[in-house]
């Protein structure tokens, strides 16, 4: 809904102006005496309000028209958006060891997988025209979402990944096999896995380089991110009292191995060890693989003036009419 000329529409705010002034002026005399006494008696009388009809009828009018005048039209129009032609599926390593509490958001240490929740909820969003798939794993992967363009669906299943999914354990060949898997009968120009774990491979069945040979051979990028401080880190726990306390697990990145995936590849690694760094990567991947979208906008507007015009003068014709009745002035 719109006004082809919304300027116009101030003019409405002429009508309480004109109501104002005719109230103070009060109406114009239609038969004139020399004396006041000899229609005293007449004043005594009850007045009536009647008269006051037909200028209500004509500002009601009048706005009817001034709204005409704006054209008021009401839009049906589509978008059609043609999509990137990117593919992408986000692996996301959800092991125990994921927990660990050295990052930091708002000033307050939070787990490792709530950050990375929070920075791939913000490049789900930062890419709205790609077909996104999430893949969550630990001693296995496991399918969060497939390939979809769908994102509000998509940020609804990445809320409620969280540890404990599956067995522990950190499957990184297993993950991009299956991230591969979900991208090698898919027609696109640009498929991408983007693999992030705080750990080395320790499970599953196939090794993280010949999944690599296999994601190249079907023309996929890799791009590894290790996130997290190399070593001994603490994981919140409970005991069979049900009381936390903190747990010591070993969470060495693999750096050498994420390497040599994504170069085999043509992808990038990269290290993040802080909230700051992880924003960083995710950011520099969206601006490495992008492509131009083709919008391609139709709209028809439907003339609405007839809805305001048709009453108005309606209006204007049942005043002239009563004009002719008893409403009218005398001469």
């Amino acid at each position: 809904m719109r006004f082809l000329h919304p300027e116009l529409l101030w003019l409405l705010a002429l009508l309480p102006l004109l109501a104002l002034w005719r109230g103070r002026k009060g109406q114009a005399a239609a038969v004139q005496y020399s004396s006041a006494n000899l229609v005293r008696e007449v004043a005594r009388d009850r007045k009536s309000s009647a008269g006051r009809l037909l200028f209500h009828l004509r500002l009601l009018t009048l706005a009817l028209l001034m709204a005409a005048l704006a054209r008021p039209q009401f839009g049906h129009g589509t978008t059609e958006i043609e999509a990137s032609g990117i593919d992408i599926v986000l692996a996301v390593d959800i092991s125990r060891s994921m927990e660990s509490q050295d990052f930091k958001m708002g000033g307050r240490p939070v787990s490792r997988v709530d950050v990375v929740k929070s920075v791939v909820a913000r490049f789900i969003e930062a890419r709205p025209n790609d077909r996104l798939a999430l893949v969550a794993f630990a001693g296995r992967p496991y399918l969060i979402s497939p390939l979809t363009l769908g994102h509000d669906w998509l940020l609804q299943n990445l809320d409620r990944v969280r540890t404990g999914l599956v067995e522990d354990g950190t499957a990184i060949g297993s993950a991009i096999a299956a991230s591969v898997n979900r991208l090698r009968d898919q027609h696109s120009k640009s498929k991408i896995v983007i693999l992030l774990t705080d750990g080395m491979n320790n499970a599953g069945k196939i090794g993280p380089e010949t999944a690599a040979e296999a994601a190249r051979t079907l023309g996929i990028k890799v791009y590894t991110i290790g996130a997290g401080s190399q070593g001994i880190v603490y994981v919140p726990v409970k005991d069979a009292f049900g009381f936390e306390r903190k747990q010591a697990v070993r969470a060495d990145v693999d750096e050498k191995t994420l390497k040599k995936v994504a170069e085999i590849t043509d992808a990038q690694f990269y290290r993040a060890t802080d909230t700051d760094s992880l924003e960083h990567i995710y950011s520099q991947i969206d601006k490495l693989e992008r492509t131009s979208v083709k919008l391609k906008k139709f709209e028809h507007y439907e003339e609405l003036f007839a809805w305001a015009l048709i009453p108005g003068l309606c209006l204007l014709g049942i005043e002239i009419a009563l004009a002719q009745t008893r409403f009218r002035r005398l001469p």
